[in-house]
């Protein structure tokens, strides 16, 4: 219901502003442009699907041999303790959990590739324990909401686009990018809890959460102590590396299960396709909303209107020219990747602003595009509290890189 509120209120509020544009400003070529947009952004939704369709089927075959292999099974046992209390609706010792947990730390490591495979094998897991098939639950929207608030431990994506548009040191923001996720997630954890009256003030959870920030606080000092190029090599070969072992070690333990290993592949790597095809509607409806609000002009209205609030109050509106980056975020992953190489091509990589949009590019995950996709996936239609709890997380996100980035740099 709450995607259904804002879908409409993009259509909505573009048309508004463009109609202004157009009877107060002539401006004949804003409605053009939105027409554009809608099939620009019909084109790269199937297109997204289509190229989904290769990685899906690699890594729900992989997936596939894990399960049959007892990986799964192991990871879940493993983290049974942490889980039951974040997913206290998950039977304890069910397959989901292994399969988030792959989920979550394809994300840390900034691995988007295995990330979106592993998370929709865990929503069919999580559908098939749901008793409304329509309706989101409790662990569902936990799960998206930690992918959302996006945690990345090694964000190599980032650090490369800086140093393509030409930054003195391309990794100076990889010290505050994983405080400022670090921070939207915890704020996603807790809110969510909130929400769902989970109980985070018991043993398991606050050593666990202690041992979070103590992890971060390590790979802090570890990667603050290293220069540009091997902070680079680490980053870069650590991901790969452990992508490689998740791989191969979930063949092997099928070897050791004496399973057909390909024909395990097969099994499981048939419902890639099925899955691609069934996420088209759904990205279409989304990135259509989002093109036409971004045409429009009223992305831009919006953070001329922040600025001028800003600095009606007496405050520094230093952080304006990356808050496209920001909003964009939630709405569409390339959207605000090219937000964020705007900025550093018009302020200069190495500015404030430029360094605050690559802050914000990596400090939360595409919430829209997250909850269309894996709820698409299953055909959930009734979204609950998931929107809320993501934008909430955003929100602190954003406010965590603002104050981060002006202590930083």
């Amino acid at each position: 219901m709450v995607l259904n509120y804002i879908w409409i209120a993009f259509f909505v509020i573009a048309f508004a502003v463009a109609t202004i544009r157009l009877v107060f400003m002539g401006d004949l070529e804003v409605f053009p442009a939105m027409m554009d947009s809608t099939f620009a952004s019909s084109k790269t939704a199937f297109e997204i699907s289509i190229g989904l369709t290769g990685v899906l089927t690699l890594w729900l075959g992989i997936m596939k041999i894990g399960e049959c292999g007892g990986i799964v099974s192991a990871l879940a046992r493993l983290l049974s303790p942490v889980f039951t209390r974040l997913f206290p609706d998950i039977p304890k010792g069910h397959p989901v959990t292994g399969s988030i947990f792959m989920n979550i730390a394809a994300n840390m490591l900034n691995l988007d590739n295995a990330a979106t495979p592993l998370g929709l094998k865990a929503m069919e897991q999580l559908q098939e324990l749901n008793p409304k098939k329509d309706t989101a639950t409790n662990p569902m929207i936990m799960f998206l909401v930690l992918n959302t608030s996006g945690l990345t431990l090694i964000p190599v994506s980032i650090m490369v686009y800086r140093a393509q548009m030409g930054a003195a040191n391309p990794t100076d923001v990889f010290i505050p990018l994983l405080l400022t996720t670090f921070f939207s997630t915890l704020a996603g954890i807790v809110v969510t809890s909130a929400y769902q009256k989970i109980n985070l003030l018991n043993r398991t959870m606050i050593l666990t959460l202690g041992g979070m920030c103590t992890a971060v606080a390590a790979i802090v000092w570890g990667f603050g102590r290293m220069d540009k190029a091997l902070m680079d090599t680490v980053s870069v070969s650590t991901a790969n590396i452990l992508l490689m072992t998740v791989i191969v070690g979930f063949i092997l333990a099928g070897v050791r299960k004496r399973i057909n290993v390909y024909d395990t592949f097969i099994e499981g790597a048939k419902d890639g396709f099925s899955t691609a095809v069934r996420i088209i509607p759904y990205l279409v409806a989304m990135l259509v909303g989002v093109g036409v609000f971004r045409a429009s002009g009223a992305m831009d209205a919006i953070i001329d209107g922040i600025r001028m609030g800003v600095e009606a109050c007496g405050g520094n509106s230093d952080f304006a020219g990356a808050l496209p980056t920001a909003l964009m975020k939630p709405l569409s992953g390339s959207g605000a990747r090219g937000m964020m190489v705007d900025a550093m091509s018009t302020y200069g990589a190495d500015s404030f602003v430029g360094r605050l949009s690559c802050v914000f590019q990596g400090s939360t995950d595409t919430t829209f595009y997250i909850l269309a996709v894996y709820f698409g996936s299953v055909g959930v239609r009734h979204t609950r509290h998931a929107v809320t709890c993501g934008l909430l997380a955003d929100a602190a996100g954003i406010i965590a890189a603002i104050s981060i980035c002006y202590m930083f740099f």
